[in-house]
């Protein structure tokens, strides 16, 4: 066996010592390329899924997003649609019921002074002719300040009508004689007008007056601004009220107070 010079062998040693390094580099270099083509190949392989899948991915990632944002335009929607269906149905509602209401109160308020007037106008039950004389002569129609009379008929004419007369109920009621009902309901009341005629006579210190069989005294003054023959130019009427009253049309308004003599 021959033996290789010392020389040779230093050179050898120092090739292969720079060359095994390099290798090595190059070996490291290969498996890290092997590894990560390994892994890419593996990863889209794990990511991968089947079409339905990833549609229904899809689906389910377009919901939530188009629920909200349907939930916020029906919840828009909703607030301004009942306000508005609340504000014609409270402007629907109201609108009849006060109208229909307005109406019945007038209907009540024009009925009631018709009833009080009808039923002031019903003849109450007769009273006895003497209880009607002790009226009479205890001078029942100057209670409560009534006018007093005078003895002509210039005298009988007010100054001030509207302070000096008295409706019978401020004298305290009427207590003199009643005329039937059946035959105040053909000769007396706004529908039957008269003339006196003739100037009315005093009697007790009050003008009396004749008109379809009754006598009548008229307790009150008659106006200033009548005139001085009103009897004779103006057409009158009596109703009852509470008590009979002597109405001139010439004046509408105007009640005299009268009372039956008997």
């Amino acid at each position: 066996m021959k033996r290789i010079p010392v020389a040779m062998m230093a050179t050898l040693v120092l090739v292969f010592g720079t060359i095994a390094p390099v290798y090595a580099q190059h070996d490291q270099q290969d498996e890290k390329q092997s590894k990560s083509e390994k892994q890419q190949t593996k990863q889209p392989q794990q990511h991968a899924q089947p079409p339905q899948q990833k549609q229904q991915q899809d689906i389910r990632r377009q919901k939530p997003q188009q629920q909200p944002k349907q939930q916020q335009d029906t919840r828009r929607k909703q607030p301004q649609q009942q306000p508005q269906q609340q504000q014609d149905t409270r402007l629907q509602q109201p609108q009849q019921p006060p109208q229909q209401q307005q109406d019945t109160r007038r209907q009540q308020q024009q009925q009631q002074p018709q009833q009080q007037q009808d039923a002031r106008r019903q003849q109450p039950q007769q009273r006895t002719q003497e209880q009607a004389r002790a009226w009479q002569q205890q001078r029942g129609w100057v209670q409560q300040g009534g006018w007093q009379g005078h003895s002509s008929w210039q005298q009988n004419r007010a100054q001030h009508w509207e302070n000096e007369h008295r409706t019978w109920g401020q004298r305290g009621g009427y207590g003199g004689y009643y005329i039937p009902q059946d035959r105040f309901s053909l000769y007396f009341g706004s529908a039957h007008s008269f003339r006196i005629r003739s100037r009315p006579t005093i009697f007790m210190g009050y003008p009396r007056f004749q008109y379809s069989g009754f006598s009548f005294m008229l307790v009150d003054p008659w106006p200033e601004y009548w005139a001085e023959d009103w009897y004779y130019t103006d057409d009158l009427y009596i109703d009852y009220d509470g008590g009979y009253y002597l109405y001139n049309r010439r004046h509408p308004g105007i009640g005299l107070a009268i009372t039956v003599i008997l």
